[in-house]
């Protein structure tokens, strides 16, 4: 029996072209539970994390903080998704304790992201509607193609609180969900108090942290493409098999695994396998157990003479 973290990405919820509704949501979300049983079935304890879809930010201004939107789309995508589960063991006649984890993650406040934000989040708007939405809400904006939205910090995951919990619960044999949306990003004040952040904590590289404090055997990282991919979109592309630390690296670096697609999830897995010299893979979400077991997907490895794919 191994301890897997699996880390599904935005269209495990939201699907190109769907408009986001609860009944898009439960569908693919019942989709990605038989792939999640699939490992489930197969021996391997089971620790889930997700993202929150595309467009999180609700359109009405003012906001609410954005620590508070993050703990409610946990709420909501965790009830969702423990249902899914539910509802797949059941059809297989079995069942199994499942819990959602409300996870607050910690980050540094004095990150040099809080003082120049990139991660643009909510609708885009024309130009002087964006200036105007900045001067009322202090916001930062730039930029996004014909538009501008609002960029925020994000900054990286340092620890979570609720670790010791979420690890005692896998101990104890159920499933847990936790870390959701990149987490709650918290900081601790002079007292040791936690306090919400205006910040966006990237939900792969919050993956790595629940996967190491929970002692993970295997991180994987599953979305919508069979696996990382050299050309990515053009005719000739090639699918990568195996994927060296230092290959990895330099492909985040120059843009050949792309900042807005594959680049988080390299740069995660990369992450994990640097830290703890355990498994780390990406690939598609119908397949988890084919990508844990390397048949499928692109692996994360330390050291490879020459890429293999």
């Amino acid at each position: 029996m191994s301890r897997v973290v699996v880390a599904l990405g935005d269209c495990a919820l939201v699907k190109c072209g769907e408009l986001g509704s609860i009944a898009d949501q439960r569908r693919n979300l019942l989709a990605a539970a038989r792939s999640l049983v699939e490992l489930e079935r197969a021996g391997h304890e089971l620790v889930v994390t997700h993202g929150s879809g595309p467009d999180v930010v609700p359109r009405a201004v003012p906001m609410r903080p954005l620590d508070v939107l993050a703990a409610e789309f946990q709420g909501e995508i965790g009830y969702l998704l423990e249902q899914a589960l539910s509802t797949q063991l059941a059809m297989e006649g079995r069942s199994r304790p499942i819990a959602v984890v409300l996870s607050q993650v910690v980050v540094d406040p004095s990150d040099r992201s809080f003082g120049a934000p990139t991660q643009p989040i909510g609708p885009i708007y024309d130009r002087p509607t964006a200036r105007r939405l900045a001067a009322d809400h202090g916001w930062s904006i730039a930029p996004d193609g014909d538009g501008w939205r609002r960029v925020v910090p994000s900054p990286p995951p340092l620890e979570i609180i609720e670790a010791p919990s979420i690890r005692a619960l896998v101990a104890a044999g159920e499933i847990v969900v936790a870390s959701g949306c990149g987490g709650i990003p918290v900081s601790r004040t002079q007292s040791g108090a936690l306090v919400g952040v205006e910040a966006v904590v990237d939900k792969d590289l919050a993956a790595v942290v629940l996967a190491d404090s929970v002692d993970a055997d295997a991180l994987l990282l599953l979305t919508d493409v069979d696996a990382a991919e050299f050309g990515w979109g053009a005719p000739d592309r090639i699918s990568i098999r195996r994927l060296s630390l230092q290959d990895a690296a330099a492909g985040v670096a120059d843009g050949t695994f792309a900042p807005g697609s594959m680049g988080p999830k390299v740069r995660a897995a990369a992450e994990f396998v640097r830290r703890t010299g355990k498994v780390a893979a990406i690939g598609a979400l119908d397949d988890a157990v084919g990508v844990l077991e390397g048949r499928s997907g692109t692996t994360l490895i330390e050291q490879s003479l020459v890429a293999v794919w």
